[in-house]
């Protein structure tokens, strides 16, 4: 397959409304992966393996990617609309001062996958602080970076891939582990963990089942015995419908 039929599989897989804002490099990693699994796919548009090859990697991109997805245009209260976000607003004021709590008052946070959770910093009740967001979304890249008016930075970043990021206070890895895992143990969240470079990082889990129902067990013990062999330390906060833990290094 030449590089003009490799491009025009991602443009066909970007073609529906809810993938089309995805960086196209992390398209092509997801592609490339699939076909380490089956090289000898047929290419021919009308082939039954092309047309399963596309509907099968756009499902992985839902699952790793489309889940949290909005519109931001036309959109007024995006806290509010935003899936994850809306189910912290009862709580993000005393999230954030129990947080700050443990990790004293930050100057500097990255906040990785995140959405649109950087436009809670209104809760934060901070001045001075530099705000660093990562997420798949060029369109949630580009409306973050309008937001920050030069107070802080926002980038494309895929976390399965990357060298480096900026020093800081503490890190938010909220709702993330099962982005970055995917059922393939927990390898993929202890190597983002090591190379993040903050004295904190906030790692948080739904508590709630997919239906709306309390977990039987929300506390994750896997993320517990993590932090125990890597000499972590951590303390946990429970809302409503989330855990958050908060980790030293």
């Amino acid at each position: 397959m030449n590089q003009e039929e490799f491009n025009q599989i991602i443009k066909k897989i970007k073609e529906k409304k809810e993938l089309s804002a995805i960086d196209s490099q992390f398209v092509k990693k997801e592609l490339d992966n699939y076909l380490k699994q089956y090289p000898k796919i047929s290419f021919n548009p009308r082939s039954q393996h092309y047309k399963k090859l596309i509907k099968e990697v756009r499902a992985i991109l839902r699952r790793t990617y489309g889940l949290f997805r909005f519109n931001i245009k036309g959109s007024k209260d995006l806290l509010a609309e935003h899936p994850s976000t809306k189910e912290r607003l009862s709580f993000y004021p005393q999230l954030y001062k129990q947080i700050f709590q443990i990790t004293g008052t930050p100057k500097t946070i990255l906040d990785l996958g995140c959405g649109v959770n950087p436009l809670s910093m209104k809760y934060m009740d901070l001045t001075n602080l530099t705000y660093y967001a990562y997420d798949l979304s060029k369109e949630e890249i580009n409306f973050l970076n309008q937001f920050f008016n030069g107070k802080g930075q926002a980038k494309v970043l895929d976390l399965l891939h990357f060298k480096t990021l900026p020093k800081a206070d503490l890190a938010f890895l909220f709702k993330m582990t099962d982005v970055l895992d995917r059922g393939k143990g927990h390898k993929n969240t202890e190597a983002v963990l090591k190379k993040i470079s903050a004295k904190y990082v906030i790692v948080s889990f739904p508590t709630l089942t997919m239906s709306g129902k309390k977990m039987n067990f929300p506390r994750r013990k896997w993320i517990e015995l993590l932090c125990e062999r890597l000499n972590y330390e951590y303390q946990i906060l429970e809302f409503s419908n989330e855990i958050f833990y908060v980790i030293k290094k």
